[in-house]
């Protein structure tokens, strides 16, 4: 099998790319340029996708004896990743950026660049598992539940599953370590990457700020409809948000107050207690399914709304075109934006984006 490998310079793609030679397979490591510098024009990336990371991988590639190449994909990057994650903060919803990169560049952009070229799958050192199934290819969460990275890659067609192999999904990430140092490999004790890679510091909500600019407006008590504090624009808050909030006047307990809504037609945040933002029912748009679609008829699964979130029992159904599920239990804090994974045991089942949800409790 003629097989892309995904280098990104870290610990787990190289590990991945050795053992798809070690499995006989024709490979070529290629390491996706996503971002440079600021004097480019695109942000500079943290983590990932740096210069010393198309080292770190050209060096793992040279002593595996593979090809390597580097793929500038920084332009899409821009305008599929980054533009849409402004653009979204920018209408009061919360993007997950990896997401929309597993969707829109890693398997889509790469993987058409790869059947383009004459190759059969692309690898990569995601924590998943890809299982044959009666109907075909499947997605399954990886056997470490603590580095399961199958919720990020809710967002892949059954197609993009079909071409794609995770050859890292049966393993735990100590074992992963200990093989890449006796693979010989500098980056086994590399930190992995974390945050949203092109955030150099890491600030979100001041980045935001810096892209869509600053305007004051007020933050209003729920409760009592009451102002206890300003911000310099709602478009820099999230659902479920407790931090950064700089409130100025305590509640009448001193019990902590969350972010409920975001209004950026009012440039208003409400904030309230806990409770108010336990959510029963998730409206999704834009539904992708890993194998057979759900249909009108409600059916059993598990969802799912972060990368390490707990999946809780829920039956989902389309309905006009929209992904509904109904929770068996609430989920805290989730914002339009984000997305929703459903599974069916370990499997993928497909994912949506999250458009509304309904509330157990309402302010």
């Amino acid at each position: 099998m003629r097989v892309i490998a995904a280098m990104s310079g870290g610990v787990d793609s190289s590990v991945a790319a050795a053992r798809m030679v070690d499995a006989g397979h024709e490979v070529v490591g290629v390491h996706l340029a996503l971002a440079s510098t600021e004097a480019s024009g695109v942000v500079a990336a943290r983590g990932c996708c740096t210069l010393d990371d198309a080292r770190d991988a050209r060096r793992v590639a040279d002593l595996l004896g593979i090809p390597f190449y580097v793929w500038d994909l920084s332009e899409r990057f821009r305008s599929e990743v980054i533009e849409d994650f402004i653009d979204e903060y920018r209408h009061g919803r919360t993007p997950n950026p990896c997401l929309r990169c597993n969707e829109r560049i890693k398997f889509a952009a790469v993987l058409d660049r790869a059947i383009a070229l004459g190759f059969d799958a692309i690898a990569s050192g995601h924590y998943a598992r890809r299982v044959d199934g009666p109907q075909g290819p499947e997605l399954h969460r990886a056997v470490d539940p603590a580095k399961d990275q199958s919720y990020v890659l809710g967002v892949l067609s059954a197609h993009q599953i079909a071409h794609s192999l995770f050859p890292l999904g049966d393993s735990l990430k100590e074992q992963v370590r200990r093989e890449a140092e006796d693979r010989g490999l500098l980056v086994a004790r590399k930190p992995d990457s974390h945050d949203i890679c092109f955030i150099p510091d890491g600030d979100t909500a001041a980045y935001v700020r810096s892209q869509v600019g600053t305007r004051s407006g007020d933050i209003v008590d729920v409760s009592t409809d009451a102002v206890v504090g300003h911000h310099q624009g709602a478009e820099a808050f999230t659902i479920g948000q407790r931090r950064g909030l700089d409130l100025r006047v305590p509640t009448a307990d001193g019990s902590p107050r969350y972010v409920i809504d975001v209004d950026i037609v009012t440039n208003t945040v409400r904030v309230g207690p806990p409770e108010l933002l336990d959510v029963t029912t998730v409206v999704g748009t834009g539904a992708t399914w890993a194998g057979p679609e759900i249909g009108a008829v409600p059916t059993p699964v598990t969802a799912q709304v972060r990368a390490h979130g707990t999946p809780v029992p829920a039956r989902a159904r389309m309905a006009a075109g929209l992904l509904v599920v109904d929770l068996d239990e609430p989920i805290r804090g989730l914002a339009p934006g984000q997305a929703v994974v459903l599974y069916d045991g370990t499997r993928v089942v497909g994912s949506a984006t999250v458009d509304r949800t309904g509330r157990a409790m309402r302010p």
